[in-house]
């Protein structure tokens, strides 16, 4: 089910939601919503890094959700100076940010993420039964892509 719902407080934006099992071609999909997005806000200076986390996020859940179920969210930032992106999934396993060894075929999602993203951050759910993975791009920033990472927020309440 994918549609446009009421934007959360913060927002300016209507929200794109999506609510559906993912799987191996789900990242492509999105990447394009993604990107239309982006286009339409004049955020597209911020469209690599946003796609690429967004796949990431997107792996993650494919790799260690079990049934591949989770929301994905998509709102422009307050004032147009960026975008947030939240997949949301009932598994209460949180993503740890691991650096593997050179050969490792995996474990470096999150770290991509940190790198290409000026915020994100992981929130578990107030039953316990879940998370949301979510990072912010700001289109003004020059720390996105940068070698220096931003510090990390205080989680949204």
């Amino acid at each position: 089910m994918n549609h446009v719902i009421a934007p959360w407080t913060e927002a300016e934006e209507p929200v794109y939601r999506s609510d559906f099992a993912m799987g191996e071609h789900s990242a492509r999909h999105l990447r394009r919503i993604l990107r239309l997005y982006l286009k339409g806000w004049g955020l597209m200076a911020v469209a690599d890094a946003a796609e690429l986390a967004f796949t990431e996020l997107i792996a993650n859940v494919v790799r260690h959700v079990p049934g591949r179920r989770c929301q994905t969210f998509i709102f422009r930032l307050p004032g147009g100076v960026g975008v947030r992106v939240e997949v949301a999934d009932g598994c209460p396993e949180v993503p740890r940010v691991v650096e593997g060894g050179v050969l490792d075929e995996g474990g470096r999602g999150l770290v991509l993420v940190d790198a290409v993203t000026d915020k994100w951050g992981v929130e578990v759910g107030r039953d316990g039964g879940g998370k949301t993975v979510w990072f912010e791009c700001l289109a003004a920033a020059s720390g996105v892509g940068s070698a220096t990472p931003p510090a990390r927020p205080a989680p949204r309440p």
